[in-house]
């Protein structure tokens, strides 16, 4: 069970970027994944989780405006599109799955399997 998180870059305030979690085997179509971050010094923080099904997807007030999570079950995909980013966005980035769970729940502690991380640095 591999997943393999990637499109992060270093890009200026107020730009785009969409960063992809591709995840190994058919399971992947049928389980829960979410988007974290963890900047330097701090902790891992929830910002969006979407169903196997792809509705009602799950997002932290900071972010909801501005990101956008979807998924193509059919190439084992998770996507975050990430827009007018700021200079705060700037961390590492990790998409994480349940494979016990269908649901988008915004608790770490529910995650068991997780990408390498992709950076992303925003500046002003």
């Amino acid at each position: 069970v591999q997943l393999q998180a990637s499109g992060g870059g270093s890009v200026q305030a107020g730009d785009s970027l969409s960063l992809s979690c591709i995840g190994s085997g058919r399971w992947f179509s049928s389980c829960g994944v979410g988007w974290f971050r963890q900047a330097p010094g701090k902790d891992r923080e929830f910002l969006a989780a979407i169903k196997w099904s792809g509705d009602s997807p799950l997002y932290v007030d900071s972010v909801k405006d501005r990101f956008t999570i979807s998924r193509d079950n059919a190439k084992n995909t998770v996507y975050l599109q990430m827009n007018s980013l700021k200079p705060e966005d700037t961390a590492v980035y990790y998409c994480a799955a349940q494979s016990w769970s269908r649901g988008a729940s915004p608790h770490i502690y529910e995650y068991e399997y997780w990408g390498q991380g992709t950076q992303v640095t925003v500046s002003s």
